[in-house]
C-alpha cells in the first residue's frame, strides 16, 4: 500500500477529502485535511432525483481542488467513492464523464450495504472496544446501520432516509406529521435489531454531541469516543425541533446546519424511540476511514491484529527514538503494578493505561527535552485517539504532565475529576510511574535489578550502587495514602 494515500467521500451534503500517511505497516495519521459543503443532491429530490447543474458545478471544482491539493502532497494513491447522491441519480453518467474527462479521477458509487459496512469497519476499529452497539450515519439522501459485537460486523442496513431529503420532501412544505409517518415507515427494518447503544456517525451526531458537551461544560475538546446517556440527547432533540434560528444558535448548533439539522435530529429521534436507546456514543471516523482501512487491513479481514493500537504506534514510530528504554520502562511499571495491586487495591484495568504511558514517556522529549512533559501530554491529548475510551487518555495524558514531578495538582484533578479514577488510584500511578523513570536512570540496555515485596515494602536488588536513582528518590514523596501503611522502598 502507497505510504500516503488520499480518500474523497462524495456525499449528498458534503464533499470530504483526506489524506494518509502510514508510519509503519498498521499505523498511520492524517497529514491533510479539507470539505466542502457542496450539496450535490440540492433540489435533486424534488426532481426525479437528477443532479442539478449547480450542485454538480460546485461539485465538479471542489473536485477540481481536491485533485490539486493531493498532487501537492504526492499521495500515489487515490480512493474515491461515492454514496447516496450518485447512486440515485438517474442522470450521473453525465456528472461521472464531466469528472474523468477533465480531471482523470475514477469515482466509484457504492451501494447502501457497502456504506454501511464501512462506516461500520470504522467504528469497530478505531473506537474502544463495542459490545452489541449499531451505528447509525445519518446523511444527506440515505441513512446506514451497522451492527457491531466485539470489532465484528453482524449486520448492515441502507434506508432512504436522510437530513437533505426530508428536508425537501416534508420540512420545506412544513409537513412534520409527514416526515415522522415516512421514517417509522423506512425503521422497520430495525426490527430484529436488539440493543441499547446507538454509535452516532456524520454531521448530524457530531452537532448533537458538540451541543451537549457544550452545554455540560465537558472538560475535553474532543468528539470521538464521547459517551452520553441518550435521557440528554431526548431533551436536546426535542428541544432543537422546536427551536427557531436564534435558539439554535443558542443550542450550540452551527449557522450553517440550520436547514438541516432538524430533520436529521428527527431521524436520531425515532430511531432512539424505537430501540429504546440508553446510550450515545460518538464517532469522529466513519465511512472515509472505513475506505482507507478496508485497503489498509484487506489482508487481515479488515481488522487491526490482537492488542494492536495504531494510534499509540503512530506516537511511537514518530516521537519515541529510544524504542529499548521505552519497552524497559513499559515492562517495569507492569512489574511494579502486579506487586502492589494487592495491597493498595489498585483495579486490575489500569495496569494497560500505566504501561502505554511508560511507552509514550519519552515522546515530549523528541520535540523539545527541557518541554518534555508538556509534550508528552500534548502529543497524548492530540494524537492518541482510536481504540481508547476519553477515559484512558485523560489518564494516560495526566500520568505524563506528571511524572518526575510532583503528584497531580488538584486543580487539574478538579478540572477532569470526570474522566479521572479516584485520587488514590490516579496518586499511586503516578508514583509507579516517576519511581519507574528513577529506578532506569542509569539507562541500562535490559532491566539489572529485581524488584520485590517484602513486610509491605518494595525491596530493589541489585549489583549497583544506582548513585543517581537513589538521589532522585529522596525527593520522591509517596502517596499519603502509602506511607499510612508504612510503606518504603529499600535497596539490597
Amino acid at each position: 500500500m502507497s505510504k500516503r494515500t488520499a480518500i474523497i467521500d462524495i456525499g449528498s451534503n458534503s464533499l470530504r477529502m483526506v489524506i494518509y500517511e502510514k508510519t509503519s505497516r498498521f499505523a498511520f495519521h492524517i497529514i491533510y485535511e479539507s470539505k466542502s459543503k457542496v450539496r450535490l443532491s440540492q433540489n435533486a429530490y424534488q426532481n426525479g432525483n437528477n443532479l442539478q447543474v449547480d450542485a454538480m458545478d460546485r461539485a465538479f471544482y471542489t473536485l477540481y481542488d481536491f485533485v490539486n491539493i493531493i498532487s501537492s502532497f504526492n499521495a500515489r494513491k487515490t480512493l474515491c467513492i461515492a454514496t447516496s447522491a450518485l447512486r440515485d441519480a438517474p442522470n450521473k453518467k453525465e456528472f461521472l464523464d464531466r469528472i474523468y474527462t477533465k480531471l482523470k479521477l475514477k469515482i466509484k458509487i457504492i451501494d447502501g450495504q457497502r456504506e454501511a459496512y464501512l462506516g461500520g469497519i470504522a467504528c469497530a476499529n478505531l473506537l474502544p472496544p463495542q459490545e452489541n452497539a449499531l451505528s447509525i450515519d445519518i446523511g444527506g439522501g440515505s441513512t446506514e446501520f451497522a451492527f457491531i459485537d466485539n470489532k465484528n460486523i453482524k449486520q448492515t442496513i441502507s434506508l432512504n432516509l436522510g437530513a437533505l431529503r426530508l428536508k425537501e420532501l416534508f420540512f420545506d412544505k412544513d409537513d412534520i406529521k409527514g416526515a415522522k409517518k415516512y421514517i417509522d415507515d423506512k425503521l422497520y427494518e430495525l426490527d430484529n435489531i436488539h440493543t441499547k447503544k446507538l454509535i452516532g456517525i456524520g454531521g448530524t451526531s457530531r452537532a448533537l454531541s458538540t451541543s451537549i458537551m457544550k452545554q455540560i461544560n465537558f472538560p475535553l475538546k474532543k468528539l470521538h469516543a464521547f459517551e452520553y446517556n441518550a435521557k440528554s440527547y431526548k431533551n436536546l432533540i426535542e428541544n432543537i425541533l422546536e427551536a427557531n434560528d436564534d435558539e439554535l444558535k443558542n443550542l450550540y448548533i452551527k449557522e450553517n446546519r440550520y436547514d438541516i439539522i432538524k430533520p436529521g435530529a428527527l431521524i436520531f429521534q425515532r430511531v432512539m424511540k424505537k430501540l429504546s436507546i440508553e446510550i450515545i456514543a460518538t464517532s469522529g471516523v466513519g465511512v472515509r476511514e472505513g475506505v482507507y482501512l478496508s485497503d489498509l487491513l484487506r489482508s487481515s479481514k479488515d481488522k487491526f491484529p490482537v492488542n494492536y493500537n495504531t494510534s499509540v504506534r503512530n506516537i511511537l514510530d514518530l516521537h519515541v527514538r529510544d524504542r529499548e528504554y521505552a519497552n524497559n520502562l513499559n515492562k517495569l511499571v507492569k512489574n511494579i503494578f502486579d506487586l502492589l495491586k494487592d495491597e493498595f487495591s489498585l483495579d486490575e484495568r489500569y495496569r494497560d493505561d500505566l504501561a502505554i504511558s511508560a511507552k509514550l514517556y519519552p515522546s515530549g522529549g523528541n520535540i523539545h527535552q527541557y518541554a518534555q512533559n508538556r509534550h508528552s501530554y500534548y502529543l497524548v491529548q492530540s494524537e492518541l485517539e482510536y481504540g481508547i475510551t476519553q477515559k484512558q487518555m485523560l489518564l494516560i495524558s495526566t500520568l505524563l504532565r506528571y511524572a518526575k514531578r510532583k503528584l497531580p495538582s488538584m486543580a487539574h484533578v478538579e478540572k477532569y475529576k470526570v474522566l479521572l479514577p479516584d485520587l488514590n488510584t490516579l496518586n499511586t500511578l503516578s508514583y509507579i510511574l516517576t519511581l519507574s523513570i528513577y529506578l532506569l536512570n542509569h539507562r541500562p540496555r535490559n532491566i539489572d535489578f529485581e524488584c520485590y515485596i517484602k513486610d509491605r515494602n518494595l525491596m530493589i536488588k541489585s549489583n549497583r550502587e544506582m548513585f543517581l536513582c537513589k538521589e532522585d528518590l529522596k525527593n520522591l514523596k509517596a502517596p499519603s495514602h502509602l506511607l499510612d501503611k508504612d510503606f518504603k522502598i529499600i535497596f539490597k
